[in-house]
């Protein structure tokens, strides 16, 4: 908060909450006006000419040059406020646009890291507590001053600060020596002056020493005097003459102070001896003298030849030449004087831009007793010549945190800021301007700002790819005379941008794998190049998702995200999918990521890992019964065997042979085709039955083998048997054989079903010779109860019966397959030409049913009035629910009444005397 404001000429003066002064410059350094006098109008035109001047030398953008002072007091707390740079120069920041957001930064240089600038509003506030003495010494001017800039570089202002450090009275004047010795003639006359001891004190201005006192005495004073470069120095004065044998010495306080708030004081002690003189004191011929030094001059250049006389003779006019006892220790480290000739020379080379004058005091005293020293003072003026090189000072734009580079995004447009540049040179005159150009191959630009300040733009766009690093010189030369001048050199380092996506060699790979691989193999490797950096060129890899045969391509192969690798993730197998197609990307980490697309085609090769399947005839137990013909000539065909092989190529192709039952010959078989022809009249064969074992083989590298017994049994007459032997030409699909054999079975299942519902209905509205099932069912022994087994479509076979007679079946070979019958049932050639009496029942396959569910059907029993009677072959077989609900409707038809969820052994309902009450009854206890 502001307490108060004042006008000081043409600043402004305010002070705030910790009484801080802040002075406000209005006006740019450089271009300021030589006088604070004038109109206010004669201000406000010169202001706008140097704003109109500034706007010309920028060119590209306005940028301001604005110079703001401020004040201080030494040893503030850290973090106190000096000022906010984005209420002092409002008036500038109002012409930007509303929308950026603006930053402060702080381009620093030598002691201006004692403050620190924030960002966001520019407030400069103490970093580190400010000592002035060390800071700048015994200097009346003591500020910090350093740039200030405002980013983003787009809207780039830039605004010189100097702080200036006022002094406060924290430090006391103090002498060097608690006790000062000082011995003087009791020939001293009245008037005779001393030199004494000056007192330091590392203040300035008000704060500085302002005077010395004496302890009140009547014999001595003090004479308070001024040296040229305005230090107070206190001579000894006597007052009265001295008589050594009254008093020997006197001890007085010597006090130093100054006019600081509070004042302070240092004192010591004068120890004043008076000792028995020496009549004459050496005199100079000057008490006074100046010397011009040129700074460049050697070690040893002479500076003045002294020269005091005495009028006493021998000892007594004997002369030597020292500085004084108070000359300061840097006077006594820069110069020497010869003790005999008075010859002051110079001791170390001396610089103007550090020291730019000396006072020496020096005196003369003669060998003889009681002898009393002459005083002269020495005015050395260092003269400027051009010694010193034009310094340059580089502020990079930089966001490494390293300070000899600079850091330039390639994206950057032109007359992008890349550095501040200050050139100083601590001469004077001519020798003090300098001039300042910029060798870097035309990629880039200095341009200037005000005074000494320049600006580094980018010239041209940049491009990372073509070129990541530029070596940039400034020189800056003087004009003095020789001039000089200074070289130096830094970096611009182009920062990568996310500019190129990862590219592969090419579009599409294919590769190749055998079936059968491990999981986790290696497939192959793809590799995608991108030239950005870092992140922006780190890639990594993917696979997109698609699906093969419904399932997702990350069941099946995976990519290491880092290298490209590509492995598998399952066994393949050439038989469910021969070929997988996916799609590779490869993603850079940038912001945003760009990506590329590969295309990856794997080629599954095939393995012999296929065994031949025989699929015609069909097998049980690896064996078929076949019927053939017994009067099958020579060359005809017997039978035929179809097989397949998943695997392609040789490992596919297959060649059958018979390597078993044909040592007689009987038999020949076409190893391609596998078709079996009699190789002589079968009517000469001695047996009925022939078992022929045939292996069908394929032709892979290790080749795989299927081997089919087949039961060849002859007969007489083959009309009335049934060979289930598929003679298309290509064989079916054993899936496909399945289905179509169920399909047919529910077929015939469902018009038997409602074939024997409709007789019932028709048998029960006839009460004669009515036969309940139930009665039968009570009278027949029951069996133990078995464990349920559900019955399955597969175990389902249709038996036809002979006769009137169902034939006797111990085991059935195949589901689908006829069975031979016994010879005894058969009777003779005559009874197979005989009218059947086909009635289509269901029997249960031993094969898919353990044999103690097998349903067993007992020989026929004599027909009673005409009719067979059935015997109830039942033990207790439970059957699947899943036909009970597929008939549910049959219980109209007292097909099935037994009241619970199962049906048992002897569970009937059908009745006695009907046409086919064998049939009646097996269905009434089947279902």
């Amino acid at each position: 908060m502001e307490r108060k404001e004042e006008r000081e000429g043409g600043l402004s003066v305010m002070y705030n909450e910790f009484g801080l002064r802040r002075v406000i410059l209005e006006s740019v350094r450089a271009q300021a006006p030589q006088t604070q006098r004038g109109s206010e109008t004669e201000r406000t035109a010169h202001s706008r000419r140097t704003e109109e001047r500034l706007r010309q030398m920028h060119g590209f953008r306005y940028v301001s040059g604005k110079t703001l002072k401020y004040q201080i007091y030494e040893e503030q707390k850290v973090g106190t406020v000096i000022a906010r740079l984005r209420d002092d120069v409002a008036d500038i920041l109002a012409k930007l646009p509303s929308s950026v957001s603006l930053r402060f930064r702080a381009m620093q240089r030598g002691t201006s890291s004692l403050l620190t600038v924030r960002e966001q509003d520019g407030e400069i506030s103490v970093r580190t507590k400010i000592d002035r003495e060390k800071l700048c010494e015994k200097n009346l001017n003591c500020s910090i001053q350093f740039d200030v800039l405002t980013l983003p570089t787009e809207h780039l202002q830039l605004f010189h600060v100097e702080v200036e450090v006022l002094d406060i009275n924290d430090n006391a004047p103090q002498f060097a020596r608690p006790v000062i010795p000082i011995e003087i003639s009791e020939s001293a006359a009245v008037g005779a002056r001393i030199p004494l001891d000056s007192a330091t004190d590392p203040d300035v201005g008000e704060n500085s020493l302002y005077t010395y006192a004496l302890e009140p005495n009547n014999f001595f004073k003090i004479d308070i005097q001024s040296r040229s470069d305005g230090v107070k120095y206190a001579e000894l004065v006597v007052l009265r003459e001295l008589d050594r044998e009254v008093r020997s010495g006197y001890e007085l306080q010597y006090t130093a102070s100054d006019r600081g708030v509070p004042q302070r004081t240092g004192s010591t002690l004068l120890k004043i001896s008076v000792t028995d003189s020496n009549d004459n004191s050496p005199v100079f011929e000057k008490s006074s003298y100046v010397i011009n030094l040129p700074e460049n001059s050697p070690v040893g250049t002479l500076l003045i030849d002294l020269n005091a006389t005495d009028a006493d003779e021998g000892t007594n006019a004997k002369i030597v030449y020292t500085f004084s006892s108070h000359v300061a220790p840097k006077i006594m480290e820069t110069f020497k004087i010869n003790p005999d000739t008075g010859h002051l020379t110079l001791l170390r080379r001396v610089d103007y831009e550090t020291v730019n004058s000396y006072d020496i005091d020096v005196q003369a005293q003669d060998m003889g007793p009681n002898s009393m020293p002459a005083h002269c003072k020495i005015l050395v003026k260092v003269v400027d010549v051009n010694d010193n090189k034009p310094d340059i000072s580089i502020n990079l734009m930089s966001s490494q945190g390293n300070g000899d580079a600079a850091y330039i995004s390639e994206a950057s447009p032109l007359d992008t800021f890349v550095a501040l540049v200050r050139v100083e040179d601590l001469d004077s005159g001519l020798n003090g301007e300098v001039e300042c150009k910029l060798h870097g191959q035309g990629y880039f630009k200095l341009q200037k700002t005000y005074e000494n300040n320049y600006m580094i733009l980018t010239n041209v766009s940049l491009d990372r790819e073509k070129r990541s690093e530029f070596s940039l010189t400034v020189v800056a030369e003087d004009k003095g005379s020789p001039s000089l001048s200074t070289i130096k050199h830094f970096t611009v380092h182009v920062t990568d941008e996310n500019d190129n996506p990862p590219r592969f060699e090419k579009g599409r790979y294919e590769i190749f794998k055998s079936e059968n691989n491990a999981p986790g193999a290696y497939l192959t490797s793809i590799m995608a190049t991108d030239p950005d950096l870092d992140t922006n060129g780190q890639v990594t890899y993917s696979i997109l998702e698609n699906s093969v045969h419904g399932s997702s391509i990350s069941t099946y192969v995976t990519i290491d995200p880092s290298n490209g690798a590509i492995y598998a993730l399952r066994t393949f197998d050439r038989e469910d999918v021969s070929r997988i197609s996916f799609v590779v990307q490869a993603k850079d980490s940038g912001k945003p990521p760009l990506s590329s697309n590969a295309t990856i085609i794997l080629n599954i090769l095939d393995e012999n890992d296929n065994p031949p399947i025989i699929v015609v005839p069909q097998l049980w137990n690896f064996s078929a019964d076949i019927p053939a013909s017994k009067f099958t000539e020579a060359g005809q065909l017997v039978t035929v065997v179809r097989a397949t092989d998943r695997d392609t190529g040789v490992n596919a192709e297959l060649i059958c042979s018979i390597v078993n039952g044909n040592e007689e010959g009987f038999f020949l078989i076409d190893p391609r085709t596998c078709e079996i022809h009699a190789n002589a009249s079968l009517e000469n064969f001695p047996r009925e039955h022939v078992e022929l074992t045939v292996v069908v083989r394929d032709q892979g590298s290790e080749s795989l083998s299927a081997k089919a017994v087949l039961k060849i049994t002859l007969y007489e007459n083959m009309e009335n048997h049934v060979q289930v032997m598929d003679q298309g030409e290509s064989p079916l699909d054993l899936s496909l054989i399945i289905i179509i054999s169920l399909g047919a079975i529910c077929a015939v299942l469902l018009v038997i079903m409602v074939v024997f519902a409709t007789r019932c209905n028709r048998e029960k509205k006839d009460t004669r010779n009515s036969y309940n099932c139930r009665v039968a069912e009570s009278t027949h022994q029951h069996h133990p109860k078995k464990p349920s087994r559900q019955i399955h479509k597969n175990d389902i076979t249709l038996v036809p019966t002979v006769n009137g007679t169902l034939p006797i079946r111990s085991h059935h070979r195949s589901p689908s397959t006829t069975p031979p019958m016994d010879r005894a049932q058969m009777g003779s050639r005559q009874n197979h030409h005989s009218r059947q009496s086909l009635n289509s029942l269901v029997t249960i396959s031993s094969n898919h049913i353990p044999e103690s569910f097998a349903l067993e059907l007992a020989h026929a029993t004599p027909p009673v009035e005409g009719q067979y009677q059935p015997r109830p072959s039942f033990r207790g077989n439970k059957y699947s629910r899943s036909y009970r609900y597929a008939l549910q409707d049959m219980d109209k038809f007292s097909l099935k009444d037994s009241g619970r969820g199962d049906s048992e052994a002897g569970d009937s309902d059908c009745e006695m005397g009907r046409e086919s009450p064998w049939t009646g009854c097996f269905w009434g206890g089947l279902f």
